[in-house]
């Protein structure tokens, strides 16, 4: 029964759409009816963003509106066959609306009481007293690295730069890709995932371990290009992760912590203050 009067109604919300004509009451437009329960043309307000196509805006009703007689039609036969034992929610809701009121009030307190400065030496301070706690879980390197066109005539010229000093490489390499156009990367000040370089450059390797503390300089020959690399530092697994490449997540981690101690003292006080005023009483004995 409950499929064919979903049928119904869908057949006629469509129908409806189509020849664009309306059902009214003294609530206003009427879209769909479960039982006697009825979706207004105003309960979808907000639906539908701005500047949506007329295509989209009448996909985006069309859902809503099935959506809607899905949802109510669940609850009646969950009704149904629910015992009013089975569907008492009072407690489960009272519980979740005041969990919710606390996060919206602490969260509101936390933006306007949080101190958000995080200076340096603090987190220096952090990071080496939880070294532990930052191992690397992947090998990381710095590098200088060209990527250039086999048929590119400078290629000996490109090669003796990564001879050169590495404070002398930078310059040297930049100068040379602005004029004969091909790809380089000279940020030395950035650790980058061995795994992340291998996408860039064509680099096979059984033991990444011995291969970064074997080699200096990489050149390859692919299909089309030749790649040369030079490892300016490196760091395997487990090692300590640099301070650079954590930074960030140490600043999010001192915040956190500020919250939690910000969000207990506030409790505490707002107890405190209530016992004080005699605000509440406790009549059980442990």
């Amino acid at each position: 029964m409950n499929k064919i009067l979903h049928f119904i109604i869908l057949a006629a919300f469509a129908l409806l759409m189509a020849c664009k004509t309306q059902i009214k009451d003294n609530k206003g437009i009427v879209l769909a009816r479960v039982h006697d329960e009825f979706l207004y043309e105003t309960d979808l307000r907000g639906i539908v963003p701005k500047n949506t196509s007329s295509h989209d805006s009448i996909v985006i009703t069309r859902n809503y509106v099935n959506n809607w007689i899905k949802t109510k039609l669940m609850v009646e036969k969950a009704k149904f066959n629910l015992t009013d034992e089975q569907m008492s929610f009072d407690k489960a809701l009272e519980e979740y609306e005041n969990s919710l009121i606390i996060y919206e009030y602490e969260s509101k307190l936390i933006n306007r009481e949080l101190d958000t400065s995080v200076n340096q030496n603090e987190l220096k301070t952090f990071y080496i007293n939880h070294l532990n706690d930052f191992e690397l879980k992947e090998n990381i390197v710095k590098v200088f690295y060209a990527v250039m066109d086999k048929s590119m005539e400078e290629v000996d010229a490109v090669e003796e730069v990564f001879n050169l000093p590495d404070s002398l490489i930078i310059d040297s390499l930049e100068v040379l890709a602005a004029d004969y156009n091909f790809t380089v990367s000279t940020d030395t000040s950035k650790w980058h995932s061995f795994e992340d370089i291998k996408r860039q450059i064509p680099i096979e390797t059984y033991n990444q371990e011995l291969f970064l503390k074997n080699k200096r300089f990489v050149k390859i020959s692919g299909d089309n290009n030749i790649y040369m690399l030079k490892f300016v530092d490196f760091k395997i697994s487990d090692d300590i992760s640099p301070f650079s490449l954590v930074e960030k997540k140490i600043h999010e981690i001192i915040l956190a912590k500020r919250k939690i101690r910000l969000t207990k003292k506030v409790r505490k006080e707002i107890f405190d203050q209530a016992a004080l005023n005699n605000d509440f009483e406790i009549y059980y004995n442990e």
